[in-house]
């Protein structure tokens, strides 16, 4: 039986009944509150949607003692994080296995701070001494002595990350710190130890800038790195300590593919969603964490890469493989389809004949349709009534064609068997290459039941 019948053609609504669903504007912008940084900034994607937005859905979607919130695109734990400080269970899944890992560190409050600091002291000196005896203080980047050999990564290694990532001395001294902390291995402690660790390369010691694509800024020759891993770890101690003695709500993420959700979540357990999945645009979401994950070990070759890869929605034509089929989950729904002639009309026009283009029309139909086929795996694991907020973002990555996400998610939902209560606007940004506002947007919904 083809996964089409479950979308129903003759349910399709009009663009202007979707509008006139429209939400208010929200003045909500993008970036962290002050407020806002306990636990959430221990590490944050630069595309992370703000905790503040998590906590307006948190408001209205969860009234009941027993609620239980869900992303079933969790990313670095925003969500879960702001549920669990707002006393609110909640449950992630993640396919990232770096952002998983972020996740999961990020809602363990169950640890000592006292002991977290202790260790990492010892660590710190322990690895400024054995800097010294090659002639290096970390803190004076001018002192190193003639003929010193740096620890390199394995050469299967360098070829997954992005060329000039991060310069010879500071990745030595990466290197050691990293291994003295992989000492300590058995602590509880031990995986806030190496989420400080990849926060502190990222964003200190590597050559990387986020615009928000990933890419190379100055390149930073020699510069400290145990301090600032110290100052990570402090700030995680901080947060700690803040919420000592205090009972906190269950929070869990689960590894896997959010088209699978069914499998990781218990029948009509959950109550309300809240999430951010992919856009569909050419943007290759892992490339944004691919240092970390390499430094860390989550990825050790191109073919897990590869295999990580396809847990994921197809949001980009590097994510698109052969026998990718979930483009079927939308196979009835017109509009999906003429976009995506729309965009292949248009390569053809330009004459554009690059491996990647060729696909641009395929990998529309793709992210809908994986889409398509999340929507329907929460069937069975959503409570009657549950309610559902999915941010998501218009999108012209593909030859300037126009793609409006959070309509047409609206309507793939709607012919899924959830209402469609409104789509809330969170903030625009002016496109260059169209002249046209897109729109980032928050599509509501509800799921009433399956009827009987």
């Amino acid at each position: 039986m083809q996964s089409s019948q479950f979308i129903n053609d003759s349910s399709i609504k009009s663009e202007n009944s979707l509008i006139g669903k429209r939400g208010p504007f929200s003045s909500l912008n993008n970036k962290l509150n002050f407020d806002d940084k306990r636990f959430h900034d221990w590490y944050r994607f630069v595309l992370s949607y703000p905790a503040h937005l998590v906590k307006k859905y948190i408001q209205e979607f969860c009234n009941d003692g027993n609620d239980i919130v869900l992303d079933p695109f969790c990313g670095t734990g925003t969500t879960l994080v702001e549920a669990k400080l707002n006393g609110v269970v909640s449950v992630g899944i993640e396919a990232n296995p770096f952002a998983h890992f972020a996740s999961s560190t990020k809602i363990n409050w169950k640890i000592s701070s006292i002991e977290l600091l202790q260790c990492a002291n010892e660590i710190a000196n322990l690895v400024r001494y054995e800097l010294s005896q090659s002639g290096i203080d970390d803190n004076d980047p001018t002192t190193l002595k003639k003929g010193f050999h740096p620890r390199v990564l394995e050469p299967e290694l360098e070829k997954i990350i992005l060329k000039n990532s991060i310069s010879p001395i500071p990745l030595h001294k990466t290197l050691l710190l990293l291994d003295k902390i992989n000492s300590y291995s058995k602590k509880d402690f031990y995986p806030h130890l190496l989420l400080a660790l990849a926060k502190s390369t990222v964003f200190k010691a590597s050559n990387l800038k986020f615009g928000p694509e990933v890419g190379l800024g100055k390149i930073k020759e020699n510069v400290p790195v145990v301090e600032p891993w110290l100052g990570e770890v402090n700030s995680i101690a901080d947060d700690i300590s803040s919420i000592s003695g205090s009972n906190h709500k269950e929070s869990n993420a689960y590894l896997g593919d959010s088209r699978q959700a069914s499998a990781l979540i218990k029948p009509k357990s959950i109550s309300a969603i809240i999430t951010s999945p992919p856009y569909p645009n050419e943007k290759d979401y892992t490339r944004t964490t691919r240092l970390e994950s390499v430094l860390l070990g989550f990825i050790k070759s191109k073919e897990e890469l590869r295999q990580f890869k396809k847990t994921l929605i197809r949001s980009n034509t590097r994510g698109v493989y052969k026998g990718d089929d979930d483009h079927q989950w939308i196979e009835n729904h017109p509009e999906i389809k003429n976009i995506a002639d729309q965009i292949e009309a248009r390569r053809i026009e330009l004459k554009k004949t690059s491996g990647f283009e060729r696909l641009y029309s395929k990998v529309t139909l793709l992210y809908f349709g994986g889409m398509a086929k999340h929507l329907k795996e929460l069937h069975p694991i959503l409570k009657p009534g549950a309610r559902l907020a999915y941010v998501v973002g218009d999108q012209a990555s593909y030859l300037r064609i126009m793609i409006r996400t959070g309509e047409i998610l609206a309507d793939i939902a709607q012919r899924l068997g959830y209402r469609v209560d409104r789509i809330d606007l969170f903030r625009t940004r002016f496109a260059t290459a169209t002249g046209e506002q897109l729109r980032e947007e928050v599509v509501i919904l509800t799921w009433p039941g399956n009827k009987l």
